[in-house]
């Protein structure tokens, strides 16, 4: 038996079948639910070590319970502790999904139906985030899952935030930045050069870097440190215009672009036409246009704009010509193929819904003072029996968990919808 599963306790309605995955916030298994033999997946977070943890597992319960989507991935039901007292861990339990898209990139040439139709998925997924006025922040092809039908999904909403601007000084954007510990591969320039604030553009400049990652087969900017993904960055993109650079709000950020030498920028239907197989026009035996190809590197560009001001919106993205393909009408399940087309676009205003608007309160927790892991799990530190009453300490960690138990239809179906 795997050592994972020995405190993996998820009572007698589920059967546990193997570990998945596997980080810092703790494992994912998937496991049969016995009353309808649906395969799910739980995530076991063990958030109380450390306040951040904490954060993230709230903001992931909170926004999950909201967004109701296709395209991001859903919570079907929290186990309930049995105690506040034996409250040492969150199990959540969410759709199967095999794999996710870092995986695929690494094992398999993609095609450009897939790369289309996986960028298309993720834009729904985002026009929802950005309609209810939130932010990833974490747009990367391994929060990307898949399944073999191609069907994706957006996950981890740890680091997800309000677009709106912070109501005081202590969510500025220096707060905005202590959780960025994320891969910074897919960090829009103006997050790492602190501008002035962050937009619904900084999710879109991660779409350009996912793209950009399966035409080529590997990251676009896979800096090694601070400094290198910068370098990588403008490289690419060249030295920023005027206007752009005393766009950058910091000094020291604007200084140190002025002492760079100064760059010209790069070509990116050069650096993209040998990257895949499907822009080597002169070798496909696809029916691949020219026309397709510069529409994505058109598209590409847009998404990979140095200005937040410039860059494509997720609503003019959906609208973008590169969409304007037949749609995938079945799958080979076994190669994540798509088999063939039918001949309508892929965009559809009418098939792309926006989100309910989020509640102002919604991120109390995210500003003003730090709260301590004892608040944020759900107690009052010094009287155990006690929970606080402000406005901020209602969204604990406890009282989410515990108070608004998914519905009884969760689990009547399986997973194909039938009974």
């Amino acid at each position: 038996m795997d050592h994972r599963l020995e405190n993996f306790i998820v009572g007698s309605a589920y059967r546990v079948l193997e570990v998945i995955g596997e980080g810092a916030y703790g494992i994912v298994c998937s496991a049969t639910h016995q009353p309808s033999q649906r395969k799910v997946a739980i995530k076991r977070i063990m958030p109380f070590d450390h306040s951040m943890f904490c954060l993230r597992t709230l903001r992931e319960i909170k926004l999950l319970r909201h967004f109701c989507h296709e395209n991001i991935i859903s919570i079907l039901d929290i186990l309930q502790p049995a105690s506040f007292e034996q409250f040492k861990e969150v199990y959540l339990v969410q759709e199967l999904m095999e794999t996710d898209l870092h995986r695929v990139i690494k094992t398999q040439r993609l095609s450009d139906d897939h790369c289309q139709y996986f960028i298309y998925q993720t834009l729904r997924a985002l026009k929802a985030l950005h309609s209810a006025d939130v932010l990833h922040r974490d747009l990367k092809p391994s929060n990307l899952l898949l399944n073999a039908n191609c069907d994706l999904k957006l996950c981890d909403f740890g680091l997800a935030r309000s677009a709106r601007p912070p109501p005081n000084v202590a969510n500025d954007s220096s707060t905005f930045m202590t959780e960025y510990v994320a891969t910074r591969w897919y960090r829009a320039p103006e997050v790492m050069l602190t501008f002035k604030e962050y937009t619904r553009a900084i999710d879109m400049w991660s779409v350009g870097c996912v793209l950009a990652e399966m035409l080529s087969g590997r990251p676009l900017f896979p800096g090694r440190d601070y400094h290198d993904q910068l370098s990588l960055i403008l490289d690419v993109l060249g030295t920023p215009s005027i206007d752009d650079f005393y766009a950058i709000s910091s000094p020291r950020s604007r200084e140190y672009i002025r002492a760079l030498p100064f760059r010209r920028g790069k070509d990116f239907k050069i650096m993209f036409q040998g990257a895949n197989e499907l822009v080597c026009l002169e070798i496909t035996h696809q029916r691949i246009s020219l026309n397709d190809y510069l529409q994505a590197i058109d598209f590409l560009e847009k998404c990979l704009t140095f200005s937040p001001q410039r860059r494509i919106t997720v609503v003019e993205a959906l609208q973008h010509p590169y969409f304007d393909v037949p749609t995938p009408a079945s799958y080979d399940h076994h190669s994540l193929n798509l088999a063939e087309l039918d001949n309508q676009p892929y965009h559809d205003v009418d098939d792309e819904p926006v989100a309910d608007p989020i509640d102002p309160s919604f991120f109390d927790f995210d500003n003003g003072a730090p709260l301590s892991k004892e608040q944020l799990k759900g107690r009052n530190l010094h009287d155990p029996h006690l929970f606080y009453a402000s406005p901020r300490s209602t969204e604990l960690i406890y009282q989410e968990v515990t108070s608004r138990p998914p519905p009884a239809s969760s689990f009547l179906t399986m997973g194909d919808g039938s009974p």
